[in-house]
């Protein structure tokens, strides 16, 4: 695999060219007292953990743990789209290509082990080395290295200067989670087990019980010093479900106090009439779509590959799938980028047209010497991105077989092995979703599409990469769109790596004594539990 360093980086909101951001006076120390502080709060989620191991995992499930009981040297505000200081006390370039950090002082881990800049360096240096397939070390693609200044400095040296994302997706996002040097072994992924025996915690929450994907119990961590208030509740408690329909039975009768990821809409409907229940609804972002491996995919060359990609985005009929699956709770989305971010455009819209022509996709596939039906392996997941996904994937069998242009052998595989066949090129065309790590147009590009990206899809193309970077280190707002419209419409036009489908808002359903739900639902896309009280 090529090392993560030819990898662009994606990380902060808008403009940090020249961020400095100050501590926060009494973070820590916010709220005590508070009616109802103390009091356990249980959550249900279908969402399963892939892994601990901050370096190990790159999807929401692991990510609503390690959101609890790692730091980062930054983190947003509930709400806010600007990275403030967490495990840090203050950010700020100290020149085009280093940003330099210092700690707050006395940081500790909940195991005793002291929290200083040779954590960090050893966080961000080992999250690189592994570079594991599964893992977030692709936002650190414009990180050259890491060095320790003193016991609480730490400097980081770009690639390219002025990148506007570092602060955010860099050290607020997955890959900038900061873990104890004593507990992880510095070149290999660690256990659950041992994670949770090594207590390396130093985030709002440490791991008090751990049954993986069946009850996870978190304790209020007495040490945590950094951005988030004093939790409003001592405890927490989240179950894991295999359906959806339990998960609905449960927060319908009281059983759990809230119900995130993933109820169907059908569900969610019924739950509106519940006078006992609020169904809360967060800013959009999640993103829903399919990604082609371009070395198994149909297609004898690269021109036949592509005509095959072009013929489906002709042939998909997005608005059927928002409003029969979803009920109108996802939107049709035309871009990687969803529309809530400066910068997105609908080039598959655009080029494809907003319904399916199928005179258009038998053409781009006669063009190119196929002969139809088109064979296509489709691998889909039954429980992670909710348990509709079986009525989306059958209802794009039933559109694509409908053309008379493909025949479509449908597959699901559940999570955990999923994501690991996935990053295996086991599967041909398969079923993605995406939670943003952070508010940014980037953050549903560079990820996907630089050198070495997540999807593993054996993508990389030298002009998108320079759009890649360019937008990366714009410092002006206009000029920035520009590229980033333009790098939408090179992809959708001659490479396609994924095909977007849909995108949403956020939901959760809770007892209509829980507080703070609506606070925490925002573009982060993690829940702050100790935000939640009744």
């Amino acid at each position: 695999m090529s090392s993560t360093t030819s990898r662009t980086t994606k990380i902060a909101a808008a403009g940090i060219a020249t961020l400095a951001v100050a501590a926060l006076a009494g973070c820590g120390a916010g709220r005590t007292g508070d009616a109802g502080a103390g009091a356990g709060i249980v959550l249900g989620t279908t969402d399963k953990i892939f892994a601990l191991d901050p370096a190990a995992s790159y999807d929401n499930g692991s990510k609503q743990v390690q959101a609890q009981v790692f730091q980062t040297l930054l983190d947003f505000p509930a709400g806010g789209s600007t990275p403030q200081p967490d495990a840090a006390e203050k950010c700020e370039f100290t020149a085009p290509t280093v940003f330099t950090c210092t700690l707050r002082p006395a940081l500790k881990f909940a195991n005793g082990n002291p929290l200083t800049a040779n954590s960090v360096k050893f966080s961000f240096d080992r999250m690189l080395k592994i570079n594991d397939p599964n893992g977030p070390a692709s936002l650190l693609g414009n990180l050259d290295k890491t060095d320790v200044v003193d016991e609480r400095t730490v400097a980081f040296t770009l690639k390219v200067p002025n990148d506007q994302t570092f602060a955010s997706g860099g050290l607020s996002a997955n890959a900038g989670y900061i873990v104890d040097e004593k507990s992880f072994p510095a070149d290999k992924t660690l256990s659950d087990e041992d994670v949770v025996k090594a207590n390396p915690f130093s985030g709002v929450y440490t791991i008090g019980s751990y049954e993986k994907n069946k009850l996870v119990e978190y304790k209020a961590n007495p040490g945590y010093n950094g951005l988030q208030d004093k939790p409003k509740s001592d405890i927490v408690s989240v179950k894991y479900y295999a359906s959806s329909d339990n998960l609905k039975l449960d927060v319908q009768n009281g059983a759990i106090d809230v119900a995130y990821r993933s109820l169907t809409p059908t569900d969610i409907d019924s739950l509106r009439g519940n006078d006992k229940l609020a169904v809360h609804e967060g800013p959009g972002g999640e993103l829903r779509y399919m990604v082609f491996n371009l070395n198994t995919m149909p297609g004898n060359d690269p021109a036949q590959k592509l005509a095959v990609r072009k013929a489906l985005a002709s042939s998909i009929d997005r608005a059927a799938l928002a409003t029969g699956i979803y009920k109108n709770l996802y939107t049709p989305a035309y871009s990687s980028v969803p529309q809530v971010f400066p910068g997105a455009t609908e080039p598959y819209k655009e080029i494809y047209g907003e319904k399916p022509n199928k005179d258009a996709a038998a053409k781009y596939l006669r063009d190119a010497g196929l002969i139809v039906p088109v064979q296509v392996n489709l691998q889909y997941n039954p429980d992670h991105y909710g348990t509709s996904s079986s009525e989306e994937y059958a209802a794009i069998k039933s559109q694509l077989e409908g053309t008379g242009l493909f025949q479509v052998n449908l597959q699901a595989t559940e999570w955990v092995t999923y994501q690991k066949e996935r990053a295996r090129d086991a599967y041909p065309v398969f079923q993605f979703g995406w939670f943003p790590d952070f508010p940014d147009a980037d953050n549903y590009l560079t990820p996907f599409f630089a050198p070495n990206n997540m999807l593993q899809s054996h993508f990389e193309d030298p002009k998108i990469t320079s759009l890649l970077t360019a937008q990366l280190t714009e410092a002006d707002p206009a000029k920035r769109k520009a590229l980033l419209a333009q790098a939408q419409t090179e992809l959708a036009q001659n490479h396609i790596p994924i095909l977007p489908l849909l995108t949403g808002k956020q939901i959760a359903v809770a007892g209509k004594n829980v507080q703070g739900v609506d606070e925490t639902l925002d573009m982060a896309s993690k829940l702050r539990y100790g935000m939640l009280s009744k």
